[in-house]
């Protein structure tokens, strides 16, 4: 019949009421023990929170926050496993607000009316006020992200919003002005090892059941890399695979944990900020961390494509004449990404990585392109001489085209004198190489040219 309960609903319903036998506490303390160790040793008070001291000082905005003294919504923005969802619901447990959470993954603009409607009832009936956790916020459409506008403007919702993107990348302009950006740091190495003997020890975590040797501590902060989400996985991970009472080693945490997730959000701002550096580190000549940040790229997924499009590029712009073979190598290497591919292309990658990296450097072809297009935007155009203009088309001789045009190639240096530029243009120079790598002899022999072409000499 439509609309009857079935008996899966009456016997949830019954689980759910406590009417099997298990109270609510239990059942809630049953969900908490079988939840992931970062879960368990998520921190219940502000004193347990470790790093972000520059945020949780004395009289710090996020402290001030938590503490009830500051009504401002906030963004959270920064890296994965540094405390953002914590802080969330530190916030609403302090301060007694009504708390709600909403994942862009999963919510839509429905959903948040929704919340934001119950949050107006509750204001309204009883003046509870509500705080709206939104995970992921850099995921909400424009649209799902105007929808809070109004709510957070007239203090309908406290609004805490976390991001691991650059907010000022992918969220609206009205509700970044309405909001507080809170910048979130990596974990410090001291930080993320305070949290592993904590889990280790703790009642919450693993209760002193294993020893956690010191080389195998070590390990777990590199692999953290300041997330200590990562850290507290790779521990449970690698717990499990010890004898209680025995001692997590270095070899038996290798075993578990084969590498360190080096994972970013190929759209987000992590991805522009390890292209950064690798393309600074090539420009100055740091071979060494030019092939790791490469390697983070290749290791996260990111396109191959895209990083030998980088590749070709730099060999322009900041190598240029000064070794004109490194454009060779970076096309090459580009076409071979096209014919071969990951896993064995990131060969070819770092071959052009450690040819443009050890490359002599200058920026002079860059420099003149833009001298030239700077020219020509502000007008600096002026007419074509009449002598090098086409003269291959029937009426072209009547106009003077072509007429008085020398040609280089009939006298023995190759060189001779002629205008080439415009009037206006006469005498400006916009290549000035420099005295590094070929650009050196391209340096001494560019003066005499000019000098025949004009004909000062």
């Amino acid at each position: 019949m439509h609309g009857a309960t079935t008996v899966e609903q009456v016997n949830e319903r019954l689980f759910d009421e406590g009417l099997f036998g298990v109270p609510e506490e239990e059942r809630a303390e049953r969900i908490a023990a079988n939840a992931p160790l970062a879960v368990r040793m998520r921190p219940r008070t502000l004193d347990e929170v470790v790093g972000q001291g520059h945020l949780l000082g004395p009289g710090a905005p996020l402290r001030r926050l938590v503490e009830g003294s500051s009504p401002a919504s906030v963004m959270l923005y920064g890296p994965p496993g540094t405390g953002k969802t914590t802080l969330a619901t530190l916030v609403s447990q302090a301060t007694g607000r009504r708390f709600a959470a909403l994942s862009a993954l999963s919510a839509g603009v429905k959903e948040v009316r929704a919340v934001i409607d119950e949050a107006r009832r509750r204001l309204v009936r009883s003046g509870e006020s509500t705080v709206l956790f939104i995970d992921e916020v850099h995921r909400f459409s424009k649209t799902q992200q105007d929808a809070l506008l109004g709510a957070v403007e007239d203090r309908i919702v406290l609004l805490v919003a976390a991001t691991t993107e650059n907010p000022f990348f992918s969220v609206v302009a009205p509700l970044l002005s309405r909001s507080l950006v809170l910048q979130l740091r990596p974990l410090g190495d001291d930080d993320v090892r305070a949290l592993v003997r904590r889990a280790v020890a703790d009642e919450r975590g693993l209760a002193g059941a294993i020893t956690v040797d010191q080389d195998a501590e070590d390990h777990l902060v590199r692999l953290a890399g300041g997330d200590a989400r990562r850290a507290l996985t790779a521990l449970e991970a690698a717990a499990d695979a010890v004898a209680p009472g025995g001692s997590l080693d270095l070899a038996t945490l290798e075993a578990t944990v084969d590498r360190a997730a080096v994972r970013y959000d190929r759209q987000g701002d992590q991805h522009y900020d390890v292209t950064s550096a690798f393309i600074k580190s090539i420009r100055g000549s740091d071979v060494d961390a030019a092939l790791h940040y490469l390697a983070r790229m290749i290791e996260a997924g990111e396109d191959p494509r895209f990083i030998a499009r980088r590749l070709v590029i730099h060999a322009s712009e900041d190598v240029g004449m000064a070794d004109p073979t490194a454009l060779q190598t970076a096309v090459a290497a580009a076409q071979a990404v096209q014919l071969i591919g990951l896993p064995e292309c990131a060969l070819n990658l770092a071959h052009a990585t450690v040819h443009l990296a050890t490359a002599p450097k200058s920026n002079a072809v860059t420099t003149a392109i833009g001298a030239a297009m700077t020219d020509v935007r502000r007008g600096a155009v002026g007419t074509v001489p009449a002598h090098l203009r086409d003269g291959h088309y029937v009426g072209a001789e009547q106009l003077g085209h072509a007429k008085g045009y020398r040609y280089p190639h009939n006298v023995p240096e190759g060189v001779l004198t002629q205008q080439y530029p415009p009037d206006d243009l006469v005498g400006r120079d916009y290549y000035e190489p420099t005295g590094r790598g070929t650009e050196r002899y391209i340096a001494e022999r560019l003066p005499k040219l000019r000098r025949v072409i004009r004909g000062q000499e």
